[in-house]
Order: C-alpha cells, then sequence, then structure tokens
C-alpha cells in the first residue's frame, strides 16, 4: 500500500454500483470466506446507514457501517468493520474507527455508541476508548461482545 487512500463517507443511494459492489464483496471475503462464516450478511440496514470506507481506486482497503440509533440498537453502531487482508498492519483499522467514530459524533452529536464486537478485538476496541457491557454471546457461530463508548469519551 503506497498510496494514501481515500477516504468516503456515503449514504446507500449514493454509492455508485461499482463501490456498492466493491463494498459487499470486501465483506463476503472477510466474514464468509476467510472466517468461514456463512452468515447473512445483506440483512436489510445497508439502506439505512453510513458507509465509512478507505479506497484505493475502486478497492475497499478498510471498511465499516454506521447505523442510526434504534436500526439495531438504542444508540448509533458502528458495524460490518473490516481491513482488507492487503492493508492489515498499517494502522488502517484504527484510523477507519476514529473515521467511524467522528462520523458518530458528527451525525448523532452528544449520542453514545455500541457495537457488537469480535471477542478477539476487544482490546482493540478498548484502546479506542470503548468499555465492554455485556457477558461473551455468539453471533454467527462467532463470540462476541457488546461495547460502548461514552457519548462524552474523547478520541
Amino acid at each position: 500500500m503506497t498510496d494514501s487512500p481515500i477516504w468516503r463517507v456515503e449514504r446507500f443511494e449514493d454509492l455508485s454500483t461499482d463501490r456498492l459492489y466493491a463494498m459487499l464483496a470486501a465483506r463476503v471475503a472477510v466474514f464468509v470466506v476467510e472466517q468461514d462464516c456463512p452468515y447473512q450478511d445483506l440483512d436489510g440496514l445497508d439502506q439505512r446507514g453510513l458507509h465509512v470506507g478507505a479506497w484505493s481506486g475502486e478497492t475497499v482497503l478498510a471498511y465499516a457501517r454506521v447505523l442510526p440509533p434504534g436500526e439495531r440498537f438504542p444508540e448509533p453502531c458502528i458495524g460490518r468493520v473490516l481491513t482488507a487482508r492487503s492493508a492489515r498492519r498499517t494502522g488502517l483499522g484504527r484510523e477507519l474507527m476514529r473515521r467511524s467514530i467522528g462520523t458518530c459524533r458528527r451525525v448523532f452529536p452528544g449520542q453514545a455508541i455500541r457495537i457488537s464486537a469480535q471477542c478477539y478485538l476487544e482490546r482493540f476496541y478498548s484502546e479506542l476508548g470503548f468499555r465492554t457491557v455485556s457477558e461473551p454471546y455468539p453471533e454467527d457461530g462467532i463470540p462476541h461482545v457488546e461495547m460502548f463508548l461514552a457519548a462524552d469519551s474523547e478520541q
């Protein structure tokens, strides 16, 4: 990864068909193929979310979906967080989360953020200010915990 990525925050209806296809292909590559987890990725929530991504041309390097309050949790939430294999260990995942948190703060001011995190990433999210608020639970066969970022937390 030599070039600086182009960052985009887009509503579903503003995504080009090529970017939508690339985004969905990246999610399937990571969550279904890499993690060997067949699950229903197309859950009907993409149309109501904001899509935060780092792009190199038409290639997704990092991606997250931000959902408004009431769609998945009472609070806004960040999910479908991924970094493409080729972009891992570059700091892009941390920057993706900072930008996703910033998007939540800008679009849903004064509100806390909740995530459903894979347990093995609990430390990563803790370093970003999230605190664990549930016991582990299975989600699509993978252990997860709910994590919470207070409305007044600093980034």
